[in-house]
């Protein structure tokens, strides 16, 4: 699929449909009206991300199993389909881990990476 083809359909479908509702007969204003929609004035560029597939780490579990984190975080920190499940440990990225494993030793870290990649949970 192009999705840049799909965007392209879309506004042009979206522009015929608000344009059988717009019936300018003042001519300047008209042409203000035509100049807006020639310009895509109504709809945004395409925005394109990447979202970065980061490095996997260990499981919580295996943290748990080597001592490094608490017993308690093997029940905590879990994927689950619905609440009435036990469900699946959590693999964290190696950031992460790695941020656990220098916490864990004691020494002072500072943790640096982008937006959504579980920071947090670090």
């Amino acid at each position: 699929m192009d999705v840049f083809a799909l965007r392209d359909r879309l506004i042009d479908e979206y522009h015929q449909y608000i344009s059988g509702f717009i019936a300018v007969k003042e001519p300047r204003l008209r042409q203000f009206v035509d100049d807006y929609f020639t310009e895509g004035r109504l709809w945004p560029e395409p925005l394109v991300q990447l979202n970065p597939a980061f490095e996997p780490g260990r499981f919580v579990d295996k943290l748990v199993q080597q001592g490094v984190l608490h017993s308690g975080c093997a029940n905590v920190f879990r994927r689950k389909d619905s609440p009435d499940t036990f469900g699946y440990p959590i693999l964290l990225h190696k950031h992460q881990d790695d941020a656990i494993a220098a916490s864990a030793s004691g020494k002072s870290y500072v943790l640096t990476t982008g937006t959504g990649s579980g920071k947090s949970l670090a």
